[in-house]
């Protein structure tokens, strides 16, 4: 037969500590796990095991760096036949500039081919330079590039 027995939550409900010992032992945040407290003293078996870059300065980052956004062949192609990419007509050719689609790099990874279009790009990789002139495609770069 089970013992209806009341849970520890609701038995401890009006005792000062609540179950918690003396005054102050489940208080502040040091008794808390992981929140930032007590790392470098009664937590430093944790912050050394686990998290050993936890204190100190470690790199900077270059503020001239300039992000280069590259897209892959794959992700191209997909974008062509979804029509996420918008064509230009330009001396009977359909044109599409990448600049205007905020890409700055075509890089080669995966397979394409969309033949008989032009993409005009401000950098691209020799792989898939030859990838896309393989295709039927023509590439043709930025002015400055």
């Amino acid at each position: 037969m089970v013992i209806r027995k009341e849970k520890k939550s609701r038995s401890k409900r009006g005792s000062r500590t609540v179950g918690w010992g003396k005054v102050g032992q489940h208080r502040d945040r040091g008794s808390e796990s992981g929140r930032q407290i007590g790392m470098g003293k009664h937590k430093w078996s944790w912050v050394v095991k686990f998290a050993p870059r936890w204190y100190g300065k470690h790199g900077f980052k270059n503020p001239t760096t300039v992000p280069v956004h590259a897209i892959t062949l794959k992700d191209l192609q997909a974008g062509i036949e979804s029509g996420r990419f918008k064509f230009k007509e330009e001396g009977g050719k359909k044109l599409l500039d990448l600049s205007e689609h905020g890409i700055d790099k075509v890089i080669s990874g995966g397979d394409f081919y969309a033949g008989g279009i032009a993409i005009k790009v401000g950098a691209i990789t020799e792989r898939a330079r030859s990838k896309i002139e393989g295709a039927g495609a023509e590439v043709i770069l930025n002015s400055g590039q």
